[in-house]
């Protein structure tokens, strides 16, 4: 395990310098940062030139990205246009949008998880075909759509919630976010469940279990749902970062100041510091949560074993 956690963590370094470059490259060659910094109106040359000088614009973009890299090591995420350190954005934003991430994700595994074993254990039935179309609904409707809906109904005709979250964003007002947010990926959830659960109900360990008379309980808890979920685990461990990265609509409809609304702000205001700064720490969420998964497997099947 060890020798293996170590040949992944090294891997992840090309991965790393790889899509940090690629999104550093997509933001500063195929936009114009000092084009957003002049509003509506188009720079004169000389004020271009000196924008792009005192940002450092003006060098190289491979010079620019190497600097950008040094930077990083010691935490220094560049600081945007506007003179506000993006360290400083991120510490007011990753913690809301980790807190509706972590809501999304517990309505995933609850509902999703809880869904999708009884719809596996009663295949066939009227309410498992319910679900079945339930989920199909969800999945082919936008996520902006189911948004405004509930807060339009649970908001502003019912005024079971407040439209929009306050400032601080406690868990108490992002379970409705969080279900939007969720609500295509718990869908995926129970479908992946019910097919995993209905296909490993008709394995051999299973009618051997079931033979040796073990209580239905044990059976399902103890083989055939932990079978079941290595699939599942892969899904919700690549969907974390899909999810946090994915905020934006949710997040502009709750009025909700995070990851999601600082790329948004970063990315109408042209602003490229911003937006490679963010985008780079949900570079490494997707990669620490692959890693995670990976390890995760050798405890839920014993087989897994790691050299």
């Amino acid at each position: 395990m060890g020798h293996y956690l170590i040949r992944r963590l090294l891997q992840m370094i090309p991965v790393f310098i790889g899509a940090t470059l690629l999104i550093f490259l997509m933001v500063n060659v195929l936009g114009d940062p000092v084009a957003g910094l002049c509003g509506d109106k188009s720079c004169d040359p000389a004020t271009a030139a000196q924008l792009k000088k005192e940002f450092g614009l003006d060098r190289p973009v491979l010079e620019q990205y190497l600097t950008y890299m040094g930077h990083l090591v010691t935490g220094d995420f560049g600081t945007a246009f506007n003179g506000q350190k993006v360290i400083d954005l991120m510490s007011s934003a990753f913690p809301v949008t980790i807190r509706l991430t972590v809501v999304a994700v517990l309505l995933e595994i609850v509902l999703g998880l809880g869904l999708g074993l009884f719809t596996g254990l009663s295949q066939g039935r009227v309410l498992d075909s319910a679900i079945l179309l339930l989920t199909l609904v969800v999945i082919s409707i936008p996520t902006f759509v189911t948004g405004l809906v509930l807060q339009l109904l649970l908001g502003v005709e019912w005024s079971w919630i407040s439209p929009s979250v306050s400032t601080e964003a406690p868990f108490s007002e992002l379970i409705v976010p969080g279900l939007v947010l969720a609500s295509v990926s718990l869908a995926y959830v129970t479908r992946l469940t019910r097919t995993s659960i209905a296909e490993n109900r008709r394995s051999d360990y299973v009618r051997t279990a079931v033979a040796k008379g073990l209580p239905r309980r044990r059976v399902v808890t103890r083989h055939l749902l932990r079978n079941s979920l290595i699939p599942v685990v892969t899904f919700i461990g690549t969907d974390i970062g899909a999810l946090m990265g994915g905020a934006i609509v949710t997040e502009r409809i709750f009025n909700i100041h995070g990851v999601g609304y600082q790329l948004y702000q970063g990315i109408v205001r042209q602003n490229s510091q911003t937006v490679v700064g963010f985008v780079t720490v949900l570079v490494l969420v997707f990669l620490v949560a692959s890693l995670l998964v990976d390890l995760l497997y050798a405890v839920l099947d014993p087989r897994i074993r790691y050299a």
